[in-house]
């Protein structure tokens, strides 16, 4: 009986390993290889191909990472050399070889590092992660994956994040800091259509936290999800990892024969593939639970278990990787102190061509100390040039102000004109009707007529006088500020700015369209300021904030919605303006310089940089308040004037 059963051992063993290699990833991956001739593209599908063979057959995926180095090497391809070592490193980390894991995968990001090869970098990263992991060493390999994932965030490589955050969600489980693990595993989760091929270790972690968490009954609806994924792929190494985490979960719940189950299933599929850590966890699990009650067994256990950890963890291989990572910190030593001596060169450097200049300086002085006087006429006229310099360009920020106001204005006044035009063009078509019907004699209906001429005459008067009050209101804003403060309804004022403002911007471009959004505090009432110079602050924020939605519109596809917000609010003895917008938003590192002068971050030739610092002078100076920002990349912009009661 028991020779039988080792036949059909042996022939399980022989049909699934027949077909360990094969996926439709593999298969895919293996028909375009056939089907290119281009070297680079050659090496990126071996090492792709080696990458998928990584956990089924390591042997195979030895062959084609080799295989795509040698090329890579001969074609002088340092991209792809890269690739291809990371390959490598990988697969010697399955195979348990943890020393030339760490050393291929440092290899590896010397050479992508090097170049700025941003995407192997973060392979890189990942690779020397992952041994930190094995090793049990997660404070020191937390921060590789935290780097990893900042890589693949900024270049937008979707598979990059997905898997960074598998990585870290697992990295936060092993630590117990569930809250963290469940919340990265769930971004993996979100990406899983670019990770379908390790999706069974996405569910495996969703497993081990919801064990962790003390919800069995999840953990195991994941582990079962996991060996699904799993088996569809014939990953065998994570169905034998997850078989082995639901035998310890089981173990802790005193659930003996269930772990015991688990565990031989956890041992059987890590032999399979020689996957020593799936070996080393069941057995380990299985040595335990028959302790007690079979030592024969226990012993027999111990034993694979033992040879598991020698491979993986044992004195030679651990005395070999501290020597890496003591060469590697003794590299980043000598890289700092490099760049320190560099510096300190720079630094004697700049220090001579100080005191060169300076020397320089002393001579020009003695020899322009003779032309005193004419020196001193070159040096008033260019003074003089610089603050007439100076006043055109504020007044030409002033201008530019003005000519957004007046585009918006001419929009605004051209629909009473047309109102005049119209009526008009109908009062002299009426009273030549008039005329005719004097002639004929037929007095009521030109009693009629007379009376929708002097209906019409009345609407006439009335858009007039519309245009009238718009051109009194352009008046007063084109002409100098008085600098006398007066009582100003700064709702009315907002309001009138962002009308005229967005106007003005489809005066310009008649296919831009924005969602304006206002919200006024009606318990403000007045507010004694210089209208004129507040004005021209709104209607500049206004702008920026058109400029940054019509930016961010020309650069997304379709379903980005651009929106400027205009709020006012009473708060305690101030009143706060608030325009907001969903733009591109302003970076970080130069947050606190748009206030200053001619800063500017729009193209050249299309801001002058005075903008911001009249705006924040004519708040902060002229009126004692505060202006200021707060921003968010991608997300948007939002500008707050405070001005007191």
């Amino acid at each position: 009986m028991a020779n039988k059963t080792l036949v059909l051992t042996f022939f399980w063993l022989l049909f699934h390993c027949a077909a360990l290699a094969q996926n439709k990833f593999t298969k895919e991956l293996k028909s375009q290889l056939a089907a290119t001739h281009e070297d680079t593209n050659r090496v990126v599908l071996m090492a792709e191909l080696g990458l998928q063979f990584r956990y089924a057959n390591p042997d195979s995926a030895l062959f084609y990472g080799k295989k795509a180095l040698t090329l890579a090497e001969q074609i002088k391809f340092l991209r792809g050399q890269a690739l291809a070592i990371n390959t490598i490193a990988l697969t010697m980390r399955e195979k348990g070889e943890l020393p030339k894991s760490l050393e291929l995968a440092m290899s590896a990001y010397k050479i992508a590092f090097a170049n700025n090869y941003v995407f192997e970098t973060s392979l890189s990263l990942r690779r020397i992660g992952l041994v930190y992991m094995d090793l049990k060493e997660y404070r020191t390999g937390l921060p590789y994956f935290q780097k990893a994932l900042q890589l693949s965030e900024s270049i937008h490589h979707k598979r990059g994040m997905a898997i960074e955050g598998m990585n870290l969600g697992m990295m936060y489980e092993y630590m117990s800091i569930l809250d963290s693990a469940l919340y990265f595993v769930r971004k993996a989760e979100n990406g899983k259509e670019h990770i379908e091929d390790l999706y069974a270790e996405v569910n495996r972690v969703f497993g081990n936290i919801y064990a962790k968490k003390g919800n069995p009954k999840l953990a195991l609806f994941y582990y079962h999800k996991g060996i699904d994924a799993g088996l569809a792929l014939n990953d065998f190494r994570t169905i034998s990892f997850i078989y082995s985490d639901a035998a310890r979960m089981f173990r802790q719940l005193n659930q003996i024969d269930s772990s015991i189950m688990y565990a031989k299933q956890g041992l059987k599929y890590g032999q399979l593939v020689s996957y020593k850590k799936g070996i080393l966890f069941s057995s380990n699990i299985l040595a335990e639970l028959y302790d007690s009650k079979d030592p024969g067994e226990a012993l027999r256990y111990y034993k694979i278990a033992s040879t598991a950890k020698d491979s993986l963890f044992g004195a030679g291989n651990i005395k070999t990787i501290q020597s890496l990572i003591s060469k590697e910190e003794a590299t980043q030593k000598e890289i700092e102190g490099a760049k320190v001596a560099y510096e300190n060169q720079m630094k004697q450097y700049g220090l001579l061509v100080g005191l060169g200049a300076f020397s320089l300086i002393a001579v020009i002085l003695y020899q322009s100390n003779r032309q005193k006087q004419k020196t001193n006429k070159v040096l008033e006229s260019t003074l003089a040039n610089l603050k007439s310099t100076q006043s055109q360009l504020i007044q030409s920020e002033k201008m530019a102000s003005l000519g957004e106001l007046t585009a918006g204005i001419a929009h605004e006044i051209q629909n009473p004109l047309n109102f005049v035009n119209n009526f008009s063009e109908v009062n002299k078509e009426l009273l030549a009707e008039m005329d005719e019907g004097i002639e004929k004699g037929n007095f009521g209906e030109v009693r009629d007529i007379v009376k929708n001429i002097i209906s019409n005459e009345e609407k006439i008067r009335h858009h007039g006088k519309r245009a009238d009050a718009i051109v009194r209101g352009m008046l007063q804003h084109s002409r100098s500020s008085s600098g006398v403060k007066e009582p100003t309804d700064i709702n009315a004022l907002c309001d009138e700015y962002l009308r005229l403002s967005y106007h003005g911007l489809r005066a310009k471009d008649n296919t831009f369209n924005t969602t304006l959004s206002t919200d006024y505090d009606k318990t403000i009432g007045t507010l004694n300021i210089i209208p004129q110079d507040i004005g021209r602050v709104i209607l500049n924020l206004i702008n920026n904030a058109f400029y940054a939605v019509n930016e961010k519109k020309g650069q997304l596809e379709n379903g980005y919605i651009p929106t400027i917000s205009v709020s006012t609010k009473k708060s305690g003895d101030n009143v706060l303006i608030c325009v907001k917008d969903n733009g591109h938003g302003i970076p970080q590192n130069i947050l606190d310089k748009i206030f200053q002068p001619f800063f500017t971050t729009k193209p050249t030739g299309q801001g002058t940089g005075l903008g911001l610092s009249l705006a924040y002078d004519i708040v902060t100076k002229g009126h004692n308040g505060g202006l200021t920002v707060t921003s968010q990349e991608s997300i948007g912009t939002a500008f707050t004037i405070t001005l007191h009661v």
